[in-house]
């Protein structure tokens, strides 16, 4: 499984069109454990290009604050889970709180 979190200076970015890079965390689905972590800086934000960028990346699920429903239903159309109200936090604490099912989201960050 792979994970991508929107980010700033390595801490979730609340508004996930903002971001300068993604997380992108590989996951051992089997062990629940975190295999790595790389940054990638997304293309430019325009509509439609996250979602497909995104899939081509083979990402399972997004850990965002805030995202549009446009683009939540965009993600869904290319097989990708979207949790929204993530806290800020690094990347690996919140893969690790999402694998134990400690994660709790709170309000959407966005209001589009």
């Amino acid at each position: 499984m792979k994970i991508a979190i929107p980010v700033v200076d390595q801490q979730l970015c609340l508004h996930f069109g903002h971001c300068a890079q993604f997380a992108l965390v590989d996951v051992d689905d089997a062990n629940k454990e975190i295999t790595g972590t790389t940054y990638a800086e997304p293309p430019p934000h325009e509509p439609g290009v996250l979602p497909k960028w995104l899939h081509e990346q083979q990402v399972n699920v997004i850990l965002a604050g805030g995202m549009g429903t446009r683009a939540q239903q965009l993600f869904e159309q290319n097989g990708i889970q979207v949790v929204v109200g993530c806290p800020p936090a690094s990347p690996e604490t919140l893969v690790g709180a999402y694998l134990t099912g400690e994660l709790q989201p709170g309000d959407n960050a966005c209001d589009h």
